[in-house]
């Protein structure tokens, strides 16, 4: 009988370790053990299993996380997992199964099958980090241009290749909706400084009419209402003016123009300005070529970055201005640097904006209309902070 009592004890511990030790290794943690947490002898494998739940609980808990941000990303992604000759499909978010109409499939072959053109083009990459522009033809409609951009991370199980799809579309829609923000916001706060100074004085001129006699302090004060009214209406319209030239920007009258004489025409235009400031310009250019475009826009690009350097230069003792160019892949790179303090980093994103300025005098419409001439000449106008020095660089093409 006592080892009747022997043996079935040993068969139920033999039994409850080889449960729970299968249950480890399915990675199945719904059964209840909580019955034997108490036993001695099954304290340790107790806690290994309670130990092993919470970190799978956490992991899922981890994932749905990070399914529900990537199903929440307006981009295309692909995971795929390679190991050894076997690939298949790690994760598709809900952007990329919806856009180009793919069920959530997880095997490459029906990936192949549902998309082939898809599969082409990432077969085409033979798993290198790219990003490229590429056409798509969507559900039989037709070709959309797409930005792909891709990455290869290695791992101990396999390789994982990640691809993101961007409709260029999609980003060129945003950024048009960022600017027309920005715009949008520098004209309502032009309007209102205007417009409600001129709207309290008015208020103020109508009281003062209906009044059965005026004083002489109540004529002082109409005529100053009516000297501000007419100060602010003015800046009005200088402001609709400026906004009026950046929308009827004349195309450009391409002719044969010669590099050097470009800038020396402007050179010769800044000088009295120049002299005048103290600033010493030197033309480092020591070559020439012939590019086709419109002088008389170009010239304007010229002085308005030549009139922003010695504005730059107001406050600084060094007062130096180098204009400099060289010549890659049929593209002429001028460059205009100075040596004042540079534009402060929360406000480079903004330099380009229409009506955005640091100036009191200014109208904010001269890099606006700069990048404008020169993109439609087709080439364009950046700006760099090097070593401190303000460099902005026209690009043009041969």
């Amino acid at each position: 009988m006592l080892l009747l009592e022997i043996y079935s004890y040993i068969n139920s511990a033999f039994n409850f370790y080889e449960r729970t030790i299968d249950a480890i290794l399915q990675n199945d943690f719904s059964a209840d053990f909580s019955v034997y947490k108490n036993g001695h002898n099954y304290t340790s494998l107790f806690k290994l299993y309670n130990k092993l739940k919470k970190e799978q609980h956490k992991q899922q808990s981890q994932e749905l996380v990070y399914q529900s941000l990537l199903n929440n990303i307006e981009t295309g992604i692909l995971i795929l997992e390679t190991t050894g000759a076997e690939r298949n499909i790690f994760l598709m978010n809900d952007y990329f199964s919806n856009h180009f109409k793919i069920p959530k499939v997880t095997k490459w072959k029906y990936l192949e099958e549902q998309a082939p053109a898809i599969a082409d083009l990432i077969n085409a990459q033979n798993f290198k980090e790219v990003k490229t522009s590429l056409q798509i033809r969507v559900n039989k409609e037709d070709n959309q241009t797409f930005i792909m951009q891709t990455a290869c991370t290695k791992t101990l199980h396999g390789t994982y290749y990640v691809v993101l799809l961007d409709s260029i579309q999609k980003v060129i829609d945003k950024k048009e909706k960022e600017a027309w923000s920005n715009l949008m916001k520098v004209i309502s706060h032009e309007l209102l400084n205007s417009i409600t100074p001129i709207r309290s004085l008015s208020q103020n001129l109508q009281e003062m009419v209906t009044q059965d006699t005026l004083t002489d302090e109540d004529l002082h004060d109409m005529k100053m209402s009516v000297s501000t009214m007419l100060q602010r209406s003015n800046h009005l319209q200088q402001f609709v003016e400026s906004y009026r030239k950046l929308a009827m920007l004349p195309s450009p009258k391409k002719e044969k123009t010669s590099l050097q004489e470009l800038i020396d025409s402007c050179v010769t235009f800044m000088k009295p300005l120049l002299k005048e400031s103290k600033i010493t310009l030197v033309n480092a250019i020591d070559f020439n070529r012939w590019l086709l475009l419109d002088k008389l826009l170009m010239e304007q690009v010229f002085i308005n970055l030549l009139t922003n350097s010695m504005y730059s230069l107001q406050e600084t003792t060094e007062r130096n201005i180098t204009i400099e160019a060289e010549q890659t892949n049929n593209r002429i790179y001028i460059t205009i640097t100075d040596s004042g303090k540079g534009i402060p980093k929360e406000i480079e994103d903004k330099i380009f904006l229409p009506f955005f300025t640091t100036r009191k005098d200014g109208a904010g419409i001269g890099l606006t209309l700069s990048k404008n001439i020169v993109e439609a000449h087709g080439g364009y106008l950046v700006y760099q902070n090097k070593e401190g020095k303000t460099k902005f660089v026209v690009c043009l093409v041969e």
